[in-house]
């Protein structure tokens, strides 16, 4: 067992990327438990684009990390020792654990318990049945309402969440475009995700791409990225759309935001409905979503992409994967086995 705790506090907010001035990495002793908690050992730790966000010290959903405290992220870890009942030794936990190699679970501080699934790999829990599928399950279910026949782009579609939403609105009977960054993501979304078509987004006639594959316009668009394809796909609504407001990636780095779309006028002439969404507020809907997202991983229809990084110290470097576009599907950086 290590002898010492190591965590990514955070040292100064950053104007743009994340650099090696951003986090600084401290070892403590491990913590010790009192009554009512529980020591759990982290083992996986998502990175996700919502890390960004909570560093910035602007009003939001949540309030952002401050200066010296542990950086906020989501986990997957296992008790190793426990003085509360809800939390029993050997058990995997999921929760933000943060990026710590040690964390303290308690009624004060929950983690959620589960259900080891055989066969199902453990970065899954992070992902397909974890807060990204839920993010894509609530987005397309409670907003979006794809009916079978209409057209859903996704963007970010090679991603944690787009990669999810995509197939689900697949599985659905929609006919289903994703955008992604090159041609090699594009090939997976539709040779192995059976998307009906692809928009490049790094190529020099993505535009052409998109009007090519949307001949017929657009009835849901699940955004996760922003910017000038938003604006294209925006301009390209049919009547009575829905558009899914997930993410904003494309401009999480940028010091002053964006203009804002220039086709925001069809909106209003297409009756579109826009609604944005934090699946924070949708956590009591986890075991229905599981539910639904492990039947269709078992029967072959839903499958977990995954980026996985290995070692601890990686952390801060890792998580520019997202903005690089570098990863494929989930991004999880491993601790430890």
């Amino acid at each position: 067992m290590p002898e010492s705790n190591r965590r990514f506090i955070l040292r100064s907010r950053p104007e743009g990327r994340i650099t090696s001035e951003t986090f600084e990495l401290v070892e403590d002793a491990i913590p010790e438990i009192k009554v009512g908690e529980a020591l759990v050992r982290t083992l996986w730790i998502s990175l996700d684009p919502a890390n960004r966000g909570w560093l910035n010290d602007t009003p939001s959903y949540v309030p952002p990390v401050g200066i010296g405290e542990v950086m906020r992220g989501g986990a997957l870890g296992r008790v190793v020792a426990s003085q509360n009942d809800a939390y029993r030794e050997g058990q995997l936990v999921m929760g933000l654990l943060g990026w710590q190699e040690w964390a303290v679970a308690s009624d004060a501080a929950p983690l959620l318990p589960l259900v080891e699934v055989p066969g199902v790999s453990v970065g899954a829990y992070l992902g397909v049945l974890g807060i990204n599928g839920l993010t894509a399950w609530v987005g397309l279910k409670d907003i979006g309402r794809p009916q079978p026949g209409e057209t859903v782009v996704v963007s970010a579609a090679a991603g944690a969440v787009g990669s999810v939403a995509a197939q689900i609105a697949t599985i659905g009977g929609a006919r289903v475009v994703g955008i992604a960054g090159g041609r090699e993501k594009c090939a997976l979304l539709t040779e192995r995700l059976g998307l009906d078509a692809a928009v490049d987004r790094k190529a020099s006639d993505w535009h052409d791409q998109l009007v090519a594959a949307t001949s017929d316009g657009i009835d849901v668009d699940f955004e996760n990225v922003g910017g000038e394809i938003m604006d294209a796909v925006f301009a390209r609504l049919n009547l009575r759309a829905r558009v899914v407001l997930c993410g904003l990636i494309s401009a999480y780095n940028d010091p002053v935001p964006p203009p804002g779309p220039r086709a925001f006028a069809n909106l209003l002439i297409q009756r579109v409905r826009l609604q944005g969404f934090i699946v924070f507020d949708h956590l009591d809907r986890m075991g229905e979503a599981v539910a639904e997202l492990s039947g269709w991983m078992g029967e072959g229809k839903l499958e977990q992409l995954e980026t996985v990084v290995e070692g601890f110290e990686q952390l801060p470097t890792a998580i520019n994967m997202l903005f690089d576009g570098t990863n494929i599907g989930k991004l999880v950086l491993r601790v430890a086995d």
